[in-house]
């Protein structure tokens, strides 16, 4: 079922303002609990969990900043 364009705004907004700060706690204290890994080592991790994040959630970042397409021409 395919969202609309005002629920993908709201979903998107949620995301990210509070779904991210959730996460990078998460990645950020499950780093710590680890014995800390070389600098190139633990550089790579963070990159790599910055781009994860995205990506099951390209559907709903798809076209959030552009103008309605329902609604109507003015």
């Amino acid at each position: 079922m395919a969202l609309s364009y005002k629920a993908r705004r709201r979903w998107s907004l949620f995301i990210l303002l509070i779904g991210l700060p959730v996460y990078i706690v998460a990645a950020v204290s499950i780093l710590n609990w680890l014995d800390r890994p070389p600098l190139v080592i633990e550089l790579l991790v963070y990159v790599v969990l910055g781009v994860i994040w995205a990506l099951p959630f390209k559907a709903i970042f798809r076209g959030v900043g552009k103008a309605d397409p329902e609604a109507e021409d003015r």
